[in-house]
């Protein structure tokens, strides 16, 4: 008797570690990381509480700069203390447009060992983008992209909605002319899945949709019942903790796995951040946990 459950007991281990190994390279392909506009209250007070805070909370990655009052040297220092990586920096639309500019920029990605450069904003109409400036977007974004690849850096453009206008009597959208027109040798998209839900699209669909243009994720949820738009605006209170929302980030997550996403960025604009972070943390969490078992 103690043999046989010995031999069951074995056997069992056995098919678990296969499990485990079976759903490890798509649940450790996920790295969460912190947008740190979402620690924007307690940088504001104390700077490297912030970092040990986020330390405690087994984030490695960041997006984001240097932040303000700080100098730059003092605060990789301070990263490096708390093993905290800068994936990601931020530039203005107009910056990547002039060459000493764009020069500072990707001085500053490589002071931080950054891999990508994002732009968040293409300057238009506030009612309704046009034709034309889609296409001013998409100039400035293939020479500035072809620029950062030739330096060893990835360019990412941040979409907010806005790109869903139809143009030229309906037969695409500007998010399409965008797609269909911008070198994806210099181009990539890091998408916020709340700003594809607000202008009503479906975030995990446009992921499968283009599977080779998406270099990361923003993680951000939206409170069910908000009012969709195609304007890229939306009150900073409708951001609710990571799968409360109505923004389908489960979905989201899982398509974005399957097409090989490695840097994911958890991002709060509203006044509870401090609250909801940790607690969308523990949502991602648990959905890596479900995917081992699915994986069973």
């Amino acid at each position: 008797m103690n043999r046989t459950i010995t031999r069951i007991s074995k056997r069992t281990i056995f098919l678990l570690v296969l499990a485990l190994l079976a759903g490890a390279p798509a649940i450790m392909a996920q790295e969460i990381g912190i947008q740190m506009g979402s620690m924007r209250e307690l940088m504001k007070v104390d700077v490297e509480k912030t970092l040990a805070r986020l330390k405690e909370l087994g984030v490695k990655e960041l997006e984001g700069g240097t932040p303000r009052g700080i100098d730059k040297e003092a605060y990789k220092k301070l990263l490096e203390k708390y093993g905290l990586k800068v994936v990601a920096v931020g530039s203005n639309f107009d910056a990547l447009q002039k060459p000493d500019e764009l020069q500072a920029i990707i001085d500053n990605a490589k002071f931080y060992n950054a891999k990508f450069v994002l732009c968040y904003w293409i300057p238009h109409t506030e009612e309704k983008m046009t034709l034309e400036e889609m296409k001013k977007g998409v100039e400035v974004f293939n020479a500035a992209g072809k620029t950062l690849k030739e330096n060893g850096l990835t360019f990412a453009y941040h979409a907010h909605g806005y790109e869903f206008v139809d143009y030229e009597g309906g037969n695409g959208t500007l998010y399409e002319y965008f797609m269909d027109n911008t070198n994806p040798d210099y181009v990539t998209v890091q998408m916020d899945v709340f700003w594809m839900r607000n202008p009503g699209q479906n975030p995990a669909a446009l992921l499968r949709k283009y599977p080779t243009r998406f270099t990361s994720l923003h993680l951000k949820d939206r409170k069910p019942g908000s009012k969709d738009n195609l304007q890229g605006r939306q009150d900073p209170e409708t951001n609710v903790v990571l799968g409360q929302g109505d923004v389908g980030i489960a979905e989201a997550m899982e398509a974005a796995m399957e097409i090989g996403i490695k840097h994911y960025f958890i991002e709060d604009e509203s006044s509870r951040a401090l609250e909801q972070v940790p607690q969308s943390l523990d949502y991602l969490a648990s959905l890596k946990t479900k995917k081992g078992k699915k994986k069973k």
